[in-house]
């Protein structure tokens, strides 16, 4: 026979495990920490299941970060509801610094019970895969960025400079071809800069490739569109 007809799950997660705790609804609920579970599909299947045994109402609820939204839709899926929560907004104690998963998962609980929680935009997954390509091109930009800055710093190491206008295309691309040194180790090392340069901008240009094929399906490409 169940004791409470709706709980509020508070989960602290972790690449390995989270941990779990509940708070039973009403001003007096109950509030316990169940302990700590694979991170798994079917150990969270599992643990959910087993609070639906209890409960006729769920509330799930975990903090926004690196294990991604999986959890989310796999707790949706089962027919429950659950909340992203932004991580920069949960109301703390003053004083209250020393963290633990338990501790994090019975605030979770209580604060999702209290209502104080608030929730990010959780993306569909064609969003988050879109999103997922933007960032891979942006990382993409970042080492493109870094290894002409390696050249540019060999370069002047040796005393070397440009002095023509627009570099890293045509003329300014030549001239760097054309650049030689005295030491067999110092020429093969530059030309392996030009070639992991020359790479990157391969890969930006993949990605590009990737997203003028993808973007027009997305929902978001009226937007993209209008920039």
């Amino acid at each position: 026979m169940r004791r409470c007809r709706e709980v509020f799950v508070g989960i602290d997660t972790a690449k390995a495990r989270n941990a779990v705790a509940v708070a039973e609804a009403g001003r007096q609920g109950e509030v316990r920490y169940l302990g700590e579970f694979t991170n798994t599909p079917d150990a969270i299947a599992k643990m959910v299941r087993k609070l639906g045994d209890r409960y006729e109402t769920l509330h799930f609820c975990y903090e926004a970060g690196p294990t991604g939204y999986g959890l989310y839709r796999q707790i949706l899926a089962m027919g429950h509801s659950c909340t992203v929560v932004a991580p920069s907004l949960i109301p703390r104690r003053p004083g209250e610094r020393v963290k633990t998963n338990r501790r994090d998962a019975l605030s979770l609980a209580r604060l999702l019970r209290a209502a104080e929680l608030t929730a990010v935009w959780v993306p569909d997954e064609t969003h988050e895969a879109v999103r997922d390509l933007v960032r891979t091109r942006a990382m993409a930009v970042e080492d493109y960025r870094r290894k002409r800055q390696h050249i540019s710093s060999f370069l002047l190491r040796h005393g070397r400079a440009y002095e023509g206008g627009t570099t890293w295309k045509g003329r300014h691309l030549r001239w760097l071809d054309g650049q030689n040194f005295a030491h067999a180790a110092q020429r093969f090392a530059f030309q392996e800069m030009l070639n992991a340069m020359r790479a990157a901008v391969e890969r930006i240009d993949r990605l590009d490739a990737a997203l003028v094929e993808i973007v027009p399906a997305w929902t978001m490409a009226p937007v993209v569109a209008a920039f």
